[in-house]
């Protein structure tokens, strides 16, 4: 069974999320933006292997942490999708005009495309590509735990930003219409900040996408 655990770091309070396979304890982080010794606390007293490192988009407060953890162990980095190269090679900008630890660019192991599925351990997780926040966004939708890990796409009442380079309002109401909506409103979300919620209960109250 697939089982997660969700930590807020850094300033901007970001959800970064543990997920692993109990069968192996194999687990994968998704958006490590910072504060990595309490990642790793969280990972040992898991008791998990992390062997990847799973990205939604290119903001720093979701990657600015990747570079490092993957030079403290060999681990996979995977996404986005490569419309965000021009975010992540501008990490270090990145970090000096919001005021975060220094941060370093990198090459993820696999950049990821609409359909395409994320193994840990014995569990799949879906991928679908969501762009609007940012052109190269992507989602992580485990539908065997009605789950979906959405970065910054949706949030509990509100919708991602579109006002950076590369945002597009409409592309991304599309994205959450077109390929979240029918993953079911039962499906349960982990936004990239804030509580959790529905898509069904984001349907009926959020006032950004209650007509869609």
């Amino acid at each position: 069974m697939l089982h997660y655990h969700t930590l807020p770091v850094t300033a901007f309070q970001q959800n970064c999320s543990l997920v692993w396979c109990d069968q192996s304890k194999d687990a994968a982080v998704i958006d490590p933006g910072g504060e990595l010794e309490t990642i790793e606390w969280e990972i040992e007293r898991l008791g998990l292997n992390l062997k990847a490192i799973w990205l939604t988009h290119g903001h720093i407060d979701h990657a600015g942490g990747v570079a490092e953890l993957a030079a403290r162990q060999p681990l996979d980095i995977i996404g986005p999708h490569e419309g965000d190269r021009f975010w992540i090679d501008g990490l270090p900008q990145q970090g000096a005009m919001f005021g975060f630890p220094p941060a370093q660019s990198f090459e993820p192991t696999r950049w990821l495309h609409d359909g395409d599925t994320v193994r840990v351990g014995q569990e799949t997780l879906h991928v679908r590509h969501t762009p609007g926040h940012t052109p190269g966004h992507v989602v992580f939708h485990a539908p065997q735990i009605d789950r979906c890990f959405v970065g910054d796409v949706l949030f509990a009442g509100s919708i991602g930003r579109t006002d950076f380079p590369q945002g597009n309002h409409q592309q991304l109401i599309d994205s959450i219409v077109q390929r979240l909506w029918p993953m079911g409103d039962q499906t349960v979300f982990v936004p990239g900040h804030g509580p959790e919620s529905s898509f069904g209960r984001e349907r009926k109250t959020n006032p950004y996408v209650s007509n869609t």
